[in-house]
């Protein structure tokens, strides 16, 4: 199954989400890629720490190979990274995507992600997570084709109510145009807060719209802040802590959608 994780809003704990849940398809012995597609590289750093800055080549070499004629064509493993957790595979991040995207786009290299992914899974992934950068660009448009299922990452304001109405659209015209198969998985609630009234009434009429909002929610915890700075996925960080145990159960409602 490849699954995208979209938002074209900041901060909204994309990459925290993808990594997390990625970490955990490995955990319970599915053979993973994470494919982190934001030229930030906050999941590569998350899941490699220092090692980020030494990875012999990601997916911005892979973009790049698409743009130039070579007499050797690399095969797809030689752009992915093995990260230190069992079962989980990295196409690392670089920031040299944001000096490619005006010749891609221009190119129309727009289905080529789709056809690597595919063949990735061919080959024996059980499960490609998919980070992308906060904007419809290039790279959140390939992965949405490239991607059998999207997870929309909310955050409990009324900024982020408002523009998902017009996130949804676009999830909608890429499916329409482009990739038949992309199915909304879910809206992710994250920074959830159980006792503030607003977002529970924000999240509340979402559900009464019939949105496809999963449960459960999660919550805010500085056990993530923790996890970021040790380099290491909640599961592996703490696998009793109740943010963890809700990762678990996001996970599960995920997977039982097929």
């Amino acid at each position: 199954m490849r699954r995208v994780v979209f938002n074209q809003k900041g901060g909204v704990g994309k990459s925290t989400i993808a990594s997390n849940l990625a970490a955990i398809s490995a955990s319970q012995g599915l053979r993973t890629l994470l494919v982190d597609l934001d030229p930030q590289g906050n999941s590569t750093r998350y899941l490699l720490g220092e090692a980020a800055d030494e990875v012999p080549a990601g997916v911005a070499d892979f973009f790049e190979q698409q743009l130039k004629f070579s007499v050797r064509t690399p095969t797809l493993d030689e752009f992915i990274t093995a990260t230190p957790f069992e079962g989980l595979d990295l196409m690392a991040s670089s920031p040299a995507l944001d000096d490619m995207h005006g010749k891609l786009e221009s190119r129309y290299k727009i289905y080529k992600l789709r056809d690597a992914l595919a063949e990735l899974q061919a080959a024996g992934y059980d499960e490609i997570w998919i980070d992308t950068p906060p904007a419809l660009n290039f790279y959140t448009r390939s992965a949405l084709i490239a991607a059998e299922g999207c997870l929309i990452p909310f955050d409990c304001d009324d900024f982020s109510r408002r523009a998902l109405y017009a996130l949804l659209e676009n999830v909608q015209e890429i499916q329409s145009d482009h990739n038949e198969a992309l199915k909304v998985s879910g809206i992710v609630v994250n920074q959830f807060q159980p006792r503030a009234s607003l977002p529970q009434r924000i999240v509340q009429e979402l559900v009464d719209e019939g949105l496809p909002v999963l449960q459960p929610y999660l919550g805010s915890s500085v056990k993530v802040k923790e996890s970021h700075e040790r380099n290491l996925p909640l599961i592996h960080l703490d696998a009793r802590h109740k943010l963890t145990q809700d990762f678990l159960a996001l996970h599960a409602a995920i997977s039982a959608q097929g």
